[in-house]
């Protein structure tokens, strides 16, 4: 199954290594398209999205699976927990920005929920 056709929670994320810019324009917007599910870019820099639970438990829950999985992958977000909701922010520190591994990040992610 080519990368084209395999959704972004299927692939491996793979660490960057630096050295490449960071995604922009037309390219950013297709790949921000592909993943959907109220994600934002914010200044073209990184990806956010706040999950809504019914309780404190249920964000606490998810913040552990999200944490899980960024030690799993070595990909680490910014989580944000308050009372019933959760905000992970995301980007690639090695280029300042944007990469395909964010957005495979926040496909995984989601699929936590």
């Amino acid at each position: 199954m080519s990368d084209e056709s395999c959704s972004f929670s299927e692939r491996e994320c793979k660490p960057c290594q630096g050295g490449v810019p960071p995604l922009a324009g037309e390219e950013l917007a297709a790949l921000l398209a592909q993943l959907g599910n109220r994600w934002s870019v914010i200044d073209g820099h990184h990806l956010e999205k706040e999950y809504s639970f019914k309780n404190f438990a249920e964000a606490l829950e998810f913040t552990n699976k999200v944490g899980a999985l960024a030690e799993e992958i070595f990909h680490h977000p910014d989580i944000f927990l308050a009372w019933g909701k959760v905000k992970i922010t995301i980007w690639t520190h090695k280029i300042d920005g944007l990469n395909e591994a964010d957005f495979i990040f926040a496909a995984k992610a989601d699929a936590l929920v």
